[in-house]
């Protein structure tokens, strides 16, 4: 784990001219794909219900499903269908605005280790920051007991831009998205961990790919990322991004990439009238596989869909988007550089939606973000 303020020793930005980025270097907007209506009937079962706020959900081998509500504490339905809090210490849990507590991922070795990783808001004296950290479960899932920091001072600022996503690829190393705190500088400053994407091993040491081998800073030039997926079939990892009122953006990552957001354009201001990819300002900047154009569906979440129930939709990338309520789905092209076709579903009927979460049998596990009694649902095509 790197203490703050040494994400990196070289204070220069990267050299996003020698990232080999195939045909993602930024230019127009991608054009729309056309949406479609063979998306399956989906039939929705409340799993959890009574929630406030809840950020993210996983699913544990044993069937046990947990989820963690922004400003404080962790609710479970285990396997025998019982359902309640799960015991954690979060005395220093810091929720203000969009920060509290976030992302949950189990570990890769969770079966035998019962680990799993938070990213959370924290007060620390007088200063607070967002930590990525270890805990252990129980067999009975009663008590969360919290383990080891793997990554600390993430910026937060007001809980403005204060997202945080963990996604626990293949290899079992760690990938880490995280906002911008809407401070101008932060994005491209590689001596920030805000609006980066971050990669470390388990125990929160620099990833090997990083452009930097002693900095965990994988990807720089983010506004407030808020989805992290790996494509099963190719290993790829995309990063699903909030835009301003516009361009929301799906991105590609490669090690060293810079994504082009730069709002300090007004001396001491953050200028959110600039381009989300500017390459003018942020030269090499690497253009996105997917944006919104000119409306604003406020993604939050990502995950590659599995299973021949979904039909077409098979492999597909599904997100979950707050202003427009709605699941989109996206199919990728071959190369993984574009969206050749997209479909929605549950378009209004439960409200704001935050996260999706694949589980093993081909369903889809969904957290709502309205605020008042919000839930967990499970969406299962109906093949």
């Amino acid at each position: 784990m790197l203490p703050f303020g040494q994400a990196c020793a070289d204070p220069l930005p990267f050299d996003t001219g020698s990232v080999d980025s195939g045909s993602l270097e930024a230019g127009p907007a991608p054009e729309q794909p056309p949406f479609e209506d063979t998306l399956p009937d989906l039939d929705v079962v409340p799993v959890l219900e009574g929630l406030d706020h809840p950020w993210d959900v996983v699913q544990a081998p044993d069937g046990a499903i947990l989820t963690g509500q922004r400003s404080g504490g962790f609710v479970v339905r285990r396997s025998d269908g019982s359902a309640g809090p799960v015991a954690a210490d979060l005395s220093d849990l810091y929720a203000q605005g969009e920060t509290g507590l976030m992302a949950i991922a189990l570990a890769d070795d969770f079966e035998r280790s019962r680990k799993l990783f938070t990213c959370q808001g924290f007060q620390d004296g007088a200063v607070n920051d967002v930590r990525v950290v270890t805990w252990t479960v129980d067999p009975e899932w009663t008590n969360l007991t919290r383990g080891d920091t793997v990554i600390d001072g993430i910026p937060v600022k007001g809980g403005r831009h204060g997202g945080c996503r963990i996604l626990v690829a293949a290899d079992g190393t760690l990938f880490v998205g995280t906002g911008d705190t809407a401070q101008p500088s932060v994005p491209q400053d590689p001596n920030s961990l805000g609006g980066k994407t971050l990669h470390v091993d388990a125990d929160g040491t620099p990833a090997a790919d990083n452009p930097r081998p002693d900095s965990v800073v994988h990807t720089l030039g983010h506004r407030n990322l808020q989805g992290l997926a790996q494509q099963p079939s190719s290993g790829r990892i995309y990063a699903i991004e909030q835009g301003t009122d516009r361009d929301d953006e799906v991105n590609l990552l490669v090690p060293g990439g810079n994504y082009g957001w730069r709002p300090d354009r007004i001396p001491f201001g953050y200028d959110e009238s600039v381009p989300m990819t500017d390459p003018v300002r942020v030269p090499g900047a690497l253009g996105s596989v997917w944006s919104s154009g000119p409306e604003t569906l406020a993604t939050a979440s990502g995950a590659f869909v599995g299973g021949s129930s979904w039909g077409p939709w098979d492999g597909a990338l599904v997100i979950g988007a707050l202003k427009s309520k709605q699941l989109v789905f996206q199919r990728l092209a071959d190369d993984g550089q574009s969206v050749t076709a997209q479909a929605v579903g549950l378009e209004g009927e439960y409200g704001r939606i935050r996260s999706v979460t694949p589980t093993p049998d081909g369903s889809l596990l969904v957290t709502t973000d309205n605020g008042d009694s919000d839930q967990v649902l499970r969406v299962t095509p109906r093949g």
